[in-house]
């Protein structure tokens, strides 16, 4: 497998003087078991306990939560030392064993020194039962799918990879490299980020073998639906995932999804998709001051899919076309460029706590105009418009800039680095490494 940026927060994670048991939080198949699993090679002992293959062991939760006896009772069944720095003990699947959860703010007050990572495929949910003080007892790490970087990393394009990292709007790209980053987005449209994709097609470069991959991974998803059907319909949840896609780029209506049904059910469906990890909302903020999640209107939002092949699967998009296009709005009306650029921002965010989106919108009937992304960068409100292709009207975020008067927004599309007048133009591909810079 390629490397994840996360190992490396977790190797901080462990040297901490403030360490405290950690939960990796995440969606279904992002990759949190392989990451502790890589991570445990650091230590001189590693006891991995999956609750849902080890059932017999939930009786070790039952009654007292005292980590000590716990600690012994899985030293001794599983024949793996746990010592202090020197063992990781890693809860997968916590969520099966709700007392393991539980059990973790004991192992921080009475067991400080024994290191504890804890992860699961429906975590979030679990979390809801556990008292707030117990939660503020532990720490936390986000992981998301593979971003533009490690898919560079993963096909081994580390050259590609150096030269993007030193490119800026005034500093371009050399033409050759900016195609070949170009041809490796577009492919990265298809792959998508769902690490078990991405590593198929490093091992067999058929990219009708990953869209098999895809395929399998939603049916997988659409499977966990039955594990919250008290909360929501399965068919309706089923329904609402694929009005995300429909939808992207637009606000999100709940008549769009089924206008014969009640809006309480629908937005049941998309609050458990988003508490999932399926799904992410990008909230409207007024975006007249810091910071821009004080101003937004919480029932006006957009929604973005967890991952850009899900996105292009669920929608059965044409994946020559995607390879060949050289102007994406005349592909699903380049929704999917700025599904990918939302990713790419959460990508961009700490690990150490929720991603959050905003976009702003003004509806009006002789003014209606539409920013992408607003961002807060340097203490500065950045308007942040996506265009499919290498051309359109800015007309929007130009609007947004002399209302609020702000000296700098960014272009990001397929041309290469630049500067239009006020305007930083960033190629698609560079997004997340130009923020982060």
């Amino acid at each position: 497998m390629f490397d994840r940026k996360i190992i490396g927060q977790l190797k901080v994670w462990k040297e901490s003087p403030r360490r405290k048991p950690l939960l990796l939080r995440g969606a279904r198949q992002v990759g949190k078991t392989f990451a502790v699993r890589e991570f445990g090679k650091s230590y001189r002992y590693f006891l991995e306990v999956n609750f849902e293959e080890t059932v017999e062991i939930h009786s070790f939760f039952e009654g007292s939560l005292d980590p000590v006896s716990i600690s012994e009772k899985l030293a001794n069944y599983f024949g793996v030392k746990i010592e202090a720095a020197e063992t990781l003990v890693f809860f997968d699947e916590v969520q099966a064993c709700p007392d393991a959860l539980r059990s973790l703010r004991f192992f921080y007050e009475k067991l400080p020194d024994v290191h504890v990572v804890a992860a699961g495929s429906l975590l979030e949910f679990a979390l809801e039962t556990i008292p707030s003080q117990a939660v503020g007892r532990l720490n936390s790490l986000f992981l998301y799918p593979v971003n533009f970087e490690e898919f560079l990393v993963a096909l081994g394009e580390k050259g590609s990879l150096k030269m993007l990292r030193n490119a800026s709007v005034n500093n371009p790209l050399d033409l050759a490299f900016h195609r070949r980053l170009t041809d490796a987005f577009k492919l990265y449209l298809i792959i998508g980020g769902m690490p078990e994709v991405v590593q198929a097609y490093c091992d067999t470069r058929n990219l009708r073998a990953c869209q098999e991959i895809l395929s399998d991974l939603l049916v997988t998803l659409r499977d966990d639906f039955a594990k919250y059907k008290n909360r929501a319909p399965t068919l309706l949840l089923n329904e609402v995932l694929q009005s995300i896609c429909q939808q992207a780029g637009a606000k999100f209506k709940y008549s769009s999804v089924d206008r014969a049904s009640a809006v309480k059910p629908i937005k049941d469906a998309l609050e458990l998709l988003v508490l999932s990890g399926l799904a992410r909302k990008v909230y409207h903020s007024d975006a007249r001051g810091l910071p821009l999640g004080a101003q937004i209107n919480p029932k006006r939002f957009k929604v973005i899919l967890l991952d850009v092949g899900l996105h292009q699967r669920i929608l059965g998009m044409d994946i020559t076309s995607l390879m060949t296009a050289q102007d994406f709005d005349r592909i699903n009306k380049g929704s999917i460029a700025e599904a990918f650029v939302g990713q790419e921002m959460i990508a961009a965010q700490s690990e150490r706590e929720p991603a959050s989106l905003y976009y702003w919108h003004r509806e009006a009937r002789n003014s209606n105009a539409q920013v992408d992304y607003v961002i807060n960068l340097e203490e500065q409100i950045i308007p942040l418009e996506v265009k499919a292709g290498g051309k359109g009207s800015m007309q929007s975020i130009r609007k947004f800039m002399a209302e609020r008067n702000l000296s700098k927004g960014f272009r990001v599309s397929l041309e290469n680095y630049g500067v239009l007048q006020e305007l930083h133009i960033v190629p698609l591909y560079g997004i997340a490494n130009y923020l982060a810079r």
